[in-house]
């Protein structure tokens, strides 16, 4: 076990002591980033200022990547949980999605620059709208252009970066909206003093080390849960932009089973061999039952089964196979589907990026390259 919610089965490697002290060793230094996991965080809005927008019911989500991805994550796994709807503008699309009236908008950027956001904010707000603009304390322009509005603002804090934001304000003023305890996302404080946890870590880090050493760079992850895509997108973002500089990087890849087991699965199995991997699943206590009268003879071995076993049973075939042919797995099975596994998961995937980045002296918290884009589209446009 990983933690009372999250059963862990991590790679076969053996353990390298020099590695692991050096990694204990970061964990203690002091991050401004790992603050905003912790329930010490201070957070730039009040819960009482949100309760004049949870009357709404319907919800959108204007924000690219980190601005939107940790939201989407949240709303996904949680789903079953929350009553209100939530859509997401986070791409740049001819066809808008048109909403009814008392639609709540938040509109979501660190900079408060990003163009993709101003763009989309310009097309989808309409005059009836409430909107929830979070950005930096700064003149900007969707900073401005809240004021210009009168809409609510909450300061994002200049020192978290997008894709580490999902349990700061990007994240959780979403999940209040949504109706869950924010408070219950933020378990770094007791993680951090859990051994287990811990060690399952470090013990973790140092075998993705050991496979980018030999050359294995994609990190692909075998998804049993649909209701985890968007967790996983979010992870995508988050291991690619932090990892992928100078030269090296870890190339994450989401696969969905069990519909990929008839399409890239033969090249996982028996391709290229520069690929480790993740099984993720979550053990639903409620799914639909097979209709025994409709089964033929030959197919009895279904009777009374119900949708989560058989996908349980294929992941654990999928596993076996794995381990029989000696190919690196990990795997996540989730037994507890709420705010405080979720927010499990979200430290494991924060703290295990990080730690790779200092291991592998890349800076994690910026995206050079990105911003280079961004200049030369400006230029182009203007």
């Amino acid at each position: 076990m990983l933690t009372s919610g999250i059963k862990f089965l991590n790679f076969s490697k053996k353990k390298n002591k020099n590695i692991s002290k050096k990694l204990f060793n970061l964990l203690s230094e002091n991050n401004k980033i790992l603050s905003s996991l912790s329930k010490n965080y201070k957070q730039s809005f009040e819960r009482k200022n949100l309760r004049k927008f949870k009357k709404s019911s319907i919800f959108r989500i204007i924000g690219m990547g980190g601005s939107s991805l940790g939201a989407q994550s949240i709303y996904c796994f949680l789903k079953h949980k929350i009553n209100k709807k939530f859509y997401f503008a986070d791409n740049l699309t001819t066809n808008k999605k048109s909403l009814k009236k008392n639609v709540t908008n938040l509109i979501i950027s660190k900079s408060g620059n990003t163009i993709e956001t101003i763009i989309n904010s310009n097309i989808l707000i309409k005059k009836y709208d409430k909107n929830i603009f979070i950005t930096e304390n700064k003149k900007n322009y969707l900073h401005l252009l809240a004021q210009k509005m009168k809409a609510e603002i909450i300061h994002h804090n200049d020192f978290i970066g997008g894709r580490y934001s999902v349990l700061s304000e990007v994240g959780m003023v979403p999940a209040e909206l949504m109706g869950l305890k924010s408070n219950s996302f933020r378990q770094y404080n007791q993680l951090i003093k859990n051994k287990r946890f811990l060690n399952s870590l470090i013990n973790n880090v140092e075998s993705i080390l050991f496979f980018i050493k030999k050359k294995k760079f994609n990190s692909i992850i075998i998804n049993y849960d649909d209701k985890s895509e968007n967790l996983f997108k979010w992870y995508q973002q988050l291991v690619a932009e932090s990892l992928g500089k100078n030269k090296t990087g870890i190339l994450p890849i989401v696969s969905n089973m069990p519909k990929d087991n008839h399409s890239v699965m033969q090249l996982y199995l028996d391709g290229f061999e520069n690929n480790f991997f993740t099984f993720f699943n979550v053990r639903e206590k409620i799914s639909e039952k097979i209709r025994c009268k409709n089964l033929l003879k030959s197919h009895y071995f279904l009777k009374n089964k119900d949708i989560s076993s058989i996908i349980y049973a294929q992941k654990k075939a999928t596993e076996n196979v794995f381990r029989k042919k000696n190919i690196p797995f990990r795997s996540f099975e989730i037994i507890k589907r709420d705010e405080k596994t979720l927010g499990e998961l979200f430290c494991f995937f924060i703290l295990e990026t990080i730690l790779l980045g200092r291991a592998l002296n890349i800076n994690p918290f910026d995206q050079p390259a990105v911003e280079l884009i961004k200049m030369e589209t400006k230029k182009i446009l203007t």
